[in-house]
């Protein structure tokens, strides 16, 4: 900012947030202008850091008062544009408001302020003996406000389920400063409407957050990690159809393709079967009979679907080597090329072969090199797309292909996205999927709480 207007502001915002927590020279807006969604940087007029509940609400009103577009953002690691600034806005980052402000352990909940990591919130309720399952793949460095904020998923979701159904109540700032509160401590609460349902997902485009009560649970007794390999994508796509349908819900079930596989096996040399045409990783927990019963099963069904081995894990070793092979997914593929596509389109379980064959008929009808793996249980694949946004020819095609992806998504009955979010990157598809009255309701309801369109704009607007 640099006209005599807003160099006031800049004053104003000094004044309520101090001197330290105001950011205006060009190279540090310049790192708040982007997050990790394949989209151009837009460049915010400033970035201010609250540090109390009271100045965060302070910093949303003045906002308000003054026509300020407000863009809040956790650790940046949105993939689908939610946290790239509106032009000349404002950027209030959460990392000042990362205190566990309770745990507790009779009654099974924690409050949270939003800008606390994800994973050392996990770490810190599992010394209590208690776990927070919702582990999305940018936990070491992801908050829990942006957890809400994108309704985030994880390895675990499949049994376990989503940030949603962990999130008993919150409280947030609306656009007039004032401090608004849904949900409660206890087991059941149904008084008022569920504002706390509504606020996850809402991408900052309803309410600012400032306090999370989030559900803890008891952790599994047991678990048994396997890995399962097949000479046919299409048999470990079917498998994943028939695990499902035999009414065993593992805690996590996870699909790679060779393609995956071998990128993962060069990218740390894990000893990976890199001649399979796809791995399933498994792994079921709970009280250590039903995991004896249920592993047995699932390698009952891998075999009888057409798996060639089981590797079953012995140790905490072997189970980690399994997983992190997973985690590994993502960044091995963004190391092959300068731009890494990673979409998250999501059809009913019983869809993922029709999905699977749909990926490979779309890789090969615009000649691009697509890495499929995912979160198979839930429905939940990530195809991503190695590509250079530099070569304009190619990157046409790329857009072509996402098109595509979500066409052929909805066609199974699936959704847009099942935990990136809409942000900027997907909103001109959302009419597609919920249609024209809803994207009416819904701009109904935005203006309702935000007349003047402050919070987070032109987010999943369709």
């Amino acid at each position: 900012m640099s006209s005599p207007q807003a160099s006031a502001l800049d004053d104003e915002f000094s004044a309520i947030v101090g001197n330290d927590n105001v950011m205006t020279s060009e190279i540090d807006r310049y790192a708040y202008s982007y997050d990790a969604a394949v989209l151009d940087p837009v460049m915010p007029g400033i970035v201010v850091r609250p540090t109390t509940s009271e100045v965060l609400g302070r910093v949303v009103k003045f906002c308000h008062d003054n026509g300020l577009p407000l863009t809040v953002r956790g650790a940046g690691t949105n993939l689908s544009g939610g946290t790239i600034p509106h032009p000349g806005g404002v950027v209030v980052l959460t990392n000042g408001l990362n205190r566990i402000l309770e745990i507790n352990e009779e009654d099974l909940y924690a409050v949270v302020e939003p800008g606390v990591v994800t994973a050392a919130f996990a770490q810190e309720v599992a010394r209590r003996g208690l776990f927070y399952p919702p582990d999305p793949g940018s936990q070491t460095v992801s908050t829990l406000g942006g957890n809400v904020a994108e309704n985030a998923g994880g390895l675990r979701g499949l049994k376990y389920g989503v940030t949603k159904d962990y999130v008993m109540g919150m409280e947030f700032w609306d656009v007039h400063g004032n401090l608004i509160r849904s949900g409660s401590r206890t087991v059941k609460s149904v008084t008022g409407y569920n504002l706390h349902g509504l606020m996850v997902a809402s991408e900052g485009t309803l309410g600012v957050f400032d306090k999370i009560i989030l559900k803890l649970i008891p952790p599994p007794q047991a678990a048994r990690s396997m890995m399962a390999v097949f000479d046919s994508i299409t048999s470990a796509s079917e498998t994943v159809a028939a695990i499902i349908a035999a009414k065993i819900v593992p805690a996590t079930l996870e699909m790679m393709d060779n393609f995956t596989i071998r990128t993962v096996d060069n990218f740390r040399k894990a000893g990976l079967p890199t001649d399979a045409a796809a791995l399933l990783l498994i792994e079921v927990d709970g009280h250590p009979g039903q995991v004896a019963d249920e592993a047995a099963r699932v390698e009952e069904i891998c075999r009888r679907q057409g798996a060639r081995e089981l590797k079953v894990a012995n140790d905490t070793t072997e189970r980690n080597t399994i997983w992190q092979a997973r985690r590994d997914a993502l960044p091995a593929l963004a190391k092959l090329k300068p731009t890494c596509v990673l979409e998250d389109a999501t059809v009913p379980r019983s869809k993922i072969p029709a999905m699977i064959a749909a990926l490979g008929e779309i890789s090969t009808k615009f000649n691009l090199t697509i890495g499929t793996f995912g979160h198979a249980g839930d429905g939940n694949l990530h195809p991503t797309i190695l590509t250079d946004k530099r070569d304009k020819a190619e990157w046409q095609r790329v857009e072509h292909a996402v098109e595509e992806i979500f066409d052929r998504a909805l066609a199974l009955g699936g959704t847009l996205s099942g935990e990136h979010g809409i942000g900027l990157a997907k909103r001109g598809f959302l009419i597609k999927e919920l249609g024209q009255a809803t994207l009416d309701y819904t701009a109904k309801l935005k203006k309702a709480v935000d007349p003047k369109n402050i919070l987070n704009p032109k987010k999943m607007e369709g």
